[in-house]
């Protein structure tokens, strides 16, 4: 992203927590981006980072393949703040001593301050932090001094203060580790002296400026789904060039109940340019026989940019003037789990790992550097509806990927219902709200049951809901009893085919929200 804006880019090592890290950042008002562990030093340098923060991760540093950066980064002239892990590579790479504890320090933990003169300061000599290590500092670096300690790690806290090097033992990034927040404050206004200007206000300003730099001419047009990405990212291209966006929303086929006429009616209210298309035969032909989660994806992506083509085409037809962009929702949770860099692929978003190779557009994402709940600041700042704003994500690729198995109209419409009946719920409950998602899964699993003192074999259905802050990490949510056993007897009485309904009480890691 181009920003004047002081900037602190994150080395990712595997962190469980390294996307939280790189929030709590930004929720002090300072702009971070996210690199894989190995990024060189001149990739670093192209951010211009005012300071560097090298995350947790699960690796020892002495292990083989161990995750590690080029020494180079602490001779940056930079503030470094390393946390956990990031604190074991800094003190390996300057010629600490890190060693295998011989008991592991897991939990909440109280730590003795020794020093309260920046990272600490205003908090006091005694912390309440969450600690996840196996190995521990024995030995700081040579000209490196001790800020804190707790009675498992006699360096549960280092600093180099003549080159700004810092590093802690615990997750400051999390909410069990009370004062956290203050201390990653403190690291990024008393050691690195950043200037809190990233606010979603400036985020906007910056952005219409960009995009109307990037349409100069030509036309651009969005693909909406309805959902907050998409429709925040048409509403930010449409206040910046006005009628040259037509939005095209595609009913694709795999969509939730009554969702083609919600959008329609949203959004020609918000007075955008907007084409509804019809290819619900043509995805559905495509994805005939298609079992595999990630072709799913990538067709789909695929079949979008055909629609949209052929959509340009008549849109230039009629205006005269060519389509030259394509917007999309993308966010930076989509860029991160398709994979950044080293970084591992978990899944292909299709507006990110699922576009062919050969698409005519030029893509305008401004949305692509920011998490989901900044998103949602965006919508509210632009005058977007509580209902849009407030929707639960829903993937791109729609309903065909919480089908598993063959994805067909008779078992999109068996979904399409029990769905509905799971939203209806938890907004009747007050839940739906408090959650990050909440949805059924189609299995291709059938067992028997008995209904009516008769005998069926129909399909079990699942049920997801998770809470999160972003979508980076999630936890299974602990719905009452009651509203289960309701959301059950309601799918399995008013939905023919399904007889089973079973609630998922996965969190991401180790699974994903979304079940493909």
């Amino acid at each position: 992203m181009t920003t004047k804006l002081d900037t602190v880019v994150l080395l990712d090592f595997g962190a469980q927590y390294g996307q939280l890290i790189a929030r709590r950042i930004r929720e002090a008002n300072v702009f971070c981006e996210v690199l894989p562990h190995d990024a060189s030093v001149e990739e670093i340098k192209k951010h211009n980072p005012k300071a560097l923060v090298l995350s947790g991760g699960p690796a020892s540093v002495y292990s083989e393949n161990a995750p590690t950066c080029d020494p180079e980064v602490f001779n940056l002239d930079i503030p470094v703040f390393g946390i956990c892990y990031g604190l074991q590579i800094m003190t390996y790479l300057l010629g600490g001593d890190v060693r295998k504890s011989e008991r592991r320090e897991y939990g909440k933990t109280m730590m003795t301050v020794h020093d309260n003169s920046d990272l600490f300061k205003d908090l006091g000599k005694e912390l309440q932090v969450w600690m996840s290590h196996g190995d521990f500092v024995v030995k700081p670096p040579e000209g490196f001094t001790i800020l804190a300690s707790t009675e498992n790690s006699p360096v549960a806290a280092m600093a180099n203060k003549e080159r700004k090097l810092y590093g802690v033992q615990f997750h400051p990034e999390v909410m069990h580790t009370p004062k956290g927040n203050e201390v990653i404050n403190n690291f990024l206004r008393e050691v690195a002296l950043l200037t809190p200007e990233w606010t979603m206000d400036s985020f906007i300003e910056s952005s219409i400026m960009a995009i109307k730099q990037q349409v100069k001419e030509g036309r651009a047009i969005a693909g909406l789904s309805g959902g907050v990405d998409s429709s925040v990212a048409v509403a930010l291209v449409h206040k910046a060039i006005g009628d040259r966006l037509q939005a095209i929303f595609v009913d694709h086929g795999l969509l939730r109940q009554g969702e083609v006429e919600e959008v329609r009616d949203t959004f020609l209210k918000l007075g955008v340019n907007l084409r509804v298309v019809d290819a619900k035969e043509r995805f559905l032909k495509r994805l005939e026989g298609v079992t595999d989660p990630e072709a799913k994806r990538k067709l789909i992506g695929e079949e979008f940019i055909r629609v949209f083509e052929e959509e340009a085409i008549k849109v230039s037809e009629q205006s005269k003037e060519p389509v030259k962009f394509l917007v999309q929702g993308t966010v930076y949770p989509d860029v991160i789990e398709s994979g950044t860099g080293s970084a591992s692929v978990i899944k292909s978003h299709h507006n990110v790992g699922g576009l062919p190779e050969d698409m005519e557009f030029e893509l305008v994402e401004p949305l692509r550097y920011l998490f989901k709940d900044e998103v949602r600041k965006v919508g509210e700042e632009l005058g977007l509806p509580v209902s849009i704003i407030k929707r639960q994500p829903f993937p791109g690729p729609g309903l065909a990927i919480r089908i598993l198995g063959d994805v067909t109209e008779d078992r999109l419409n068996i979904l399409r219902q029990a769905d509905a009946i799971i939203t209806e719920e938890m907004k009747t409950t007050g839940l739906y709200d408090e959650l990050w998602q909440s949805f059924a899964v189609l299995s291709t699993m059938k067992s028997v049951g008995v209904m009516g003192d008769e005998r069926t074999y129909a399909y079990t259905l699942i049920f997801r809901a998770v809470t999160s802050e972003d979508g980076m990490t999630a936890d299974w949510a602990k719905i009452p009893y009651e509203t289960l056993e309701a959301i059950s007897s309601k799918i399995i009485n008013q939905v023919d085919g399904v007889n089973r309904v079973v609630y998922d009480i996965t969190s991401k890691p180790p699974g994903t929200i979304e079940w493909e």
